[in-house]
């Protein structure tokens, strides 16, 4: 008589017979899931590089992916398309720093000591670090990628102007901001972080620009100067 082929002995098997605990059944599942995290994360951060040196345009998926040691389809295996890709970067490392001002606690102390101290650590996160250089190249080539602008400003711009237009209204309601206009044009107060990221890349090494000194001059402005007693 013929004998039949043993059956072929998985590891789900083994693991079933051997009444091994759960925990180390689901180790191979969970070492993909963190061995496809850790690819991910290397592409994200090829492509911030890739992004930042060649610009959206210029950027292509192959140099992303030979820079991030995978292969070109791997890419697909996370992202659909560079667009989306690009998206990933600004939520990971724009949107956060923009979260935390929605995120703080009504002001104990004076509603200009809560505005200068998240637009001193704006600027100091993004001053100078790769999240500058992510914005100026939003700025730089959002004309031409309209898709890629809507999402920043859906994800960063709006969430941003509400919350500063909060912190505005309050200003006003606690007569700490006397031009009521101002709640209009939240824009003015964010003013000097945007200037400070253009300047450093594009005039610091002819005028270094003291972004701090101008964020308390532009503040003076808003609130009146600091009692000196």
């Amino acid at each position: 008589m013929t004998k039949k082929p043993a059956k072929a002995v998985t590891a789900s098997a083994v693991h079933a017979r051997s009444g091994a605990p759960a925990e180390e059944k689901a180790a191979p599942a969970s070492s993909r899931a963190a061995r496809a995290e850790e690819r991910r994360a290397a592409i994200v951060d090829a492509a911030m590089e890739e992004f930042i040196a060649r610009g959206f345009a210029a950027t292509r998926l192959d140099d992303i992916a030979k820079r991030a040691g995978v292969a070109k389809g791997t890419i697909y295996l996370h992202f659909k398309d560079k667009e989306s890709m690009f998206e990933e970067l600004v939520r990971i490392v724009i949107v956060p720093v923009v979260a935390r001002l929605n995120a703080l606690p009504p002001p104990t102390g004076s509603v200009r000591d809560l505005v200068e101290t998240f637009a001193s650590n704006f600027l100091k996160e993004v001053i100078g670090t790769r999240r500058g250089d992510l914005v100026r190249l939003i700025v730089a080539e959002g004309p031409r990628f309209p898709s890629v602008a809507d999402f920043y400003y859906r994800e960063v711009v709006s969430r941003g102007m509400a919350g500063m237009r909060a912190l505005i209204e309050l200003g006003i309601a606690r007569g700490e901001i006397r031009e009521k206009d101002l709640a209009r044009f939240p824009q003015i107060l964010v003013a000097p972080a945007l200037i400070a990221v253009m300047w450093q890349s594009l005039f610091a090494q002819h005028a270094p620009l003291d972004a701090q000194e101008m964020l308390r001059v532009h503040l003076d402005l808003i609130f009146g100067k600091r009692s000196t007693t």
